[in-house]
């Protein structure tokens, strides 16, 4: 007997089964190739034009004006080397203009180094020069760049003032030197000197100034250089003729003027009599000095003066020293200014001590007054 299948109270049915839908995969390949059929419209409408072209037969159209474009940036970038190479090459000229300055500053420096020396050497007092020399290995080196400068006109405007207060120092001597050489011929020749200077050439001078040599052309700055030493050998042969002027007090130190030069009461007579000199009171002993560079012609015993001493000088100028007390120098002795001759004291036709001094051109009496008064002038100039 077949038993039928009996169902159990509370049993759900058997699920039917499901029918297949879109898989993943398919779905995520689909929306990617309408993405991508989205960008590629898009592209072509933003080309179009040059797709148009080359559709069109345009291509080489196309490639030449890339081709000109490349062209030109090319002749930019060209040019922009080109003026960068320019600016370079004008820095390097620039450059080189200023090592050439610092040379010629640096010689410069050098020859006015020499020019103050010897103005100093002369009695010259002269500025400190406006570029002083570094110390240490590099003294030798002369005036220095601003260190630490990169403006290159600022440094060649520092090159330009030092060059010109360089110039300046040189004609600040050559200019001292040529008013006291004025000043001393002024005062010689009034008291009737006549002073020999020597004219503008400088050979045998010596120093580090050379004369000019053959095919070598002359440098403004070492003729510049010439120019204030010739003013200072100028200044020397005139300062060196004050020594043998008779322009310098023949005693030291203060002393009353008893008596002047010309005509006056005799102390003697009393009447009117020419003095040929200046008397000056002095004690006994006083020492007496040479008022000028000479060779002593006489000593000895001269008519109305006593004890006597005559000094011949280069100039032809003699001096006479009356009343002496004694005797420091012998006949043929060369003198010196300020160099001890004899003593006060009250020989001859003497009233009392004291130093009759005279000066004499051609044998003839002339006013020592005026020499003295010159060397008072001729002192203050000199400094």
């Amino acid at each position: 007997m077949r038993h039928q299948p009996s169902f159990a109270r509370g049993t759900a049915p058997a699920t039917p089964p499901k029918s297949p839908g879109i898989r993943p995969a398919l779905f995520y390949g689909m929306f990617a190739v309408l993405l991508t059929g989205n960008a590629l419209t898009a592209t072509a409408f933003l080309l179009a034009p040059d797709i148009s072209r080359l559709y069109n037969g345009q291509t080489e159209q196309v490639v030449e004006a890339y081709e000109d474009r490349v062209a030109q940036l090319r002749v930019e970038v060209d040019r922009l080397h080109s003026r960068s190479f320019a600016q370079t090459g004008d820095i390097n000229l620039q450059l080189q203009e200023l090592s050439q300055q610092q040379e010629v500053l640096t010689e410069q420096h050098q020859l006015v180094q020499v020019l103050v020396d010897k103005a100093g050497e002369l009695g010259i007092d002269t500025a400190t020069l406006p570029a002083e020399k570094p110390s240490g290995d590099a003294a030798d080196a002369g005036p220095v760049l601003p260190s630490g400068n990169p403006d290159i006109d600022a440094t060649a405007q520092a090159l330009d003032r030092m060059m010109g207060e360089t110039q300046t120092a040189m004609t600040a001597i050559a200019d001292a030197a040529t008013q006291r050489t004025q000043g001393i011929v002024s005062e010689l020749s009034g008291i009737g000197i006549n002073v020999a200077l020597p004219d503008g050439d400088l050979d045998g001078v010596g120093g580090p100034l050379l004369p000019p040599q053959a095919g070598e052309p002359d440098s403004p700055m070492v003729e510049d250089a010439n120019a204030v030493m010739s003013a200072l050998v100028r200044y020397k042969a005139a300062r060196d003729s004050i020594a043998s002027a008779p322009v310098h007090m023949p005693l030291t130190g203060q002393y009353r003027q008893s008596s002047g030069f010309g005509n006056r009461t005799d102390p003697f007579s009393g009447g009117r009599a020419f003095h040929a000199g200046l008397d000056f009171a002095a004690p006994s002993g006083s020492i007496v000095s040479a008022a000028a560079d000479g060779t002593v012609t006489f000593v000895g015993t001269m008519s109305g003066y006593g004890n006597a001493v005559e000094i011949t000088h280069a100039n032809g100028l003699v001096t006479r020293y009356g009343h002496l007390s004694a005797f420091l120098s012998e006949v043929g002795q060369v003198v010196h200014t300020g160099t001890p001759i004899a003593k006060v004291g009250s020989t001859g036709r003497s009233t009392g001590p004291h130093l009759h001094f005279e000066v004499r051109r051609n044998n003839a009496a002339i006013d020592p007054a005026n020499f003295l008064k010159a060397g008072k002038r001729l002192s203050a100039l000199l400094g």
